[in-house]
C-alpha cells in the first residue's frame, strides 16, 4: 500500500495540535529530518486559540491541515487524522515532542522483527537525554497506569525490545488495519488513559504492546498539556473506573468487588488530601450517568475479545508510581497501600 520507488510502506503521522505555539513547529521541523522518506504529516488542529496550526501550515505547506470547529479532545481529535490517513502504518504523536532522524526505520523494523502489535519508543527527557521518561508503560490490576522508570538515569539497561503493559500515546505506532480493527481510540474517554484503553483492548485481542528502545524520541518531562488540574483528575479518575467496568469479564470483576470498593475508598482520602474530592465524586456520578453506555461497550468488548483475564492479569502490576503531587511519605503510603491489596487479591483471581 503506497510503497515508494524503494519499496518501504508509506507511514502516516498524526499530529494532535491544541494551543501547542512553537512546540508544533519545532516538533514537525526534527520529522524533517528523519532518514525515512515515504511518510505523510497530518495535523489536526482542534481549535486553537492561537495561531501555531496556520503558522505550521505556512512553513511546511506540504503538510495536510485539519481544523475541526472544537476541541474534540484527544480521542476523537486524533481519531479525525486517523480517518484520512493514507499509510499501511500510523504514528499518533504528541506535538511537544522531537524525535531521532532513525526514529521511524527503527519502529518499523520492530515491525518486521515482532508482526502486527502497537510499539513505542524510548522516551528521554527533552532538556536532558540521559534521562529516561519511559520505556514503556504498565497496567496496575486495579486499572491505573504508570510509566517505567521514568527520572532514572539512562545508562543503557533498558536497551532490549520486550513486551509491555501499554504504549505510550505521546508516540505510537502501528499499522492502519489494526487502528480500525480496534475501532481507534474511544471517544467516550475524551483524554486520558485513552492509550491504556486501546492497548488493554488489543491484548484482549492477542494484539501485544512493545518497546523499542533503538527508536528515540524526545519529551517534556511533564508535557505541555499535563498540568494536574481538577479536570484531569476527574478524566484520570473517571476512565480507570470505566477501563475496569468495560474490560474485566464480569466473573473477575465480582471476584474483585472488595478490593475495588477499598480501593475506592483509599482513592476517595487521596485526591480529600490533595483538594480535589469534587473531581473524584463527579467522576464516580459521570459513571452512574453512562452506565447504560457503559454496560453496552462492555458487551462489545467483551464478545471480541479472545485472550482471558486470567492470562492478562498475569502481566498486570501490583505497584503504581504515584505522582509526585503529595509529599514523599503520603506517596510511600499510598503506593504500598495498593500494591499490598493488589497482590492479596490475586489470591482470589
Amino acid at each position: 500500500m503506497n510503497e515508494d520507488a524503494t519499496g518501504d510502506p508509506k507511514i502516516s503521522i498524526v499530529i494532535l495540535n491544541y494551543n501547542a505555539g512553537q512546540l508544533l513547529l519545532d516538533c514537525v521541523e526534527s520529522i524533517k529530518n528523519t532518514d525515512y522518506e515515504n511518510y505523510e504529516i497530518i495535523v489536526v488542529d482542534n481549535a486553537s486559540k492561537d495561531s501555531s496550526h496556520k503558522e505550521c501550515k505556512k512553513k511546511f505547506p506540504e503538510i495536510e491541515l485539519i481544523e475541526n470547529d472544537r476541541n474534540l479532545g484527544y480521542c476523537e481529535g486524533n481519531n479525525v487524522g486517523i480517518r484520512n490517513v493514507k499509510g499501511e502504518f500510523v504514528v499518533v504523536l504528541n506535538p511537544d515532542t522531537l524525535v531521532d532522524p532513525n526514529w521511524l526505520k527503527e519502529l518499523l523494523k520492530g515491525y518486521h522483527k515482532f508482526g502486527d502489535g502497537i510499539y513505542q519508543p524510548k522516551f528521554l527527557t527533552t532538556n536532558n537525554h540521559k534521562i529516561l521518561q519511559s520505556t514503556g508503560n504498565m497496567i496496575q490490576l486495579f486499572g491505573f497506569g504508570f510509566s517505567r522508570n521514568k527520572g532514572d538515569l539512562d545508562k543503557g539497561q533498558f536497551n532490549k525490545p520486550e513486551v509491555i503493559g501499554y504504549v505510550s500515546g505521546t508516540c505510537l505506532f502501528t499499522t492502519t488495519a489494526i487502528l480500525k480493527k480496534l475501532e481507534m481510540f474511544d471517544s467516550f474517554l475524551f483524554a486520558y488513559h485513552d492509550d491504556l484503553d486501546l492497548c488493554w483492548r488489543a491484548a484482549m485481542q492477542d494484539i501485544k504492546s512493545y518497546y523499542i528502545p533503538t527508536s528515540t524520541v524526545y519529551h517534556p518531562s511533564e508535557g505541555f498539556s499535563f498540568k494536574w488540574n481538577d479536570f484531569k483528575f476527574y478524566l484520570l479518575e473517571r476512565n480507570r473506573q470505566y477501563c475496569i467496568l468495560t474490560h474485566y469479564s464480569r466473573k473477575t470483576f465480582y471476584k474483585m468487588l472488595p478490593a475495588l470498593i477499598i480501593v475506592e475508598i483509599g482513592v476517595f482520602f487521596f485526591y480529600l488530601k490533595k483538594g480535589m474530592v469534587i473531581s473524584k465524586i463527579r467522576a464516580t456520578c459521570n459513571i452512574l450517568k453512562n452506565f447504560r453506555y457503559i454496560n453496552e461497550r462492555y458487551r462489545k468488548i467483551q464478545n471480541e475479545r479472545i485472550a482471558s483475564d486470567k492470562k492478562l492479569i498475569k502481566t498486570f502490576e501490583d505497584q503504581i508510581l504515584v505522582p509526585k503531587i503529595m509529599d514523599a511519605q503520603k506517596n510511600d503510603f499510598f503506593g504500598s497501600f495498593i500494591k499490598n491489596l493488589s497482590r492479596f487479591s490475586r489470591r482470589f483471581l
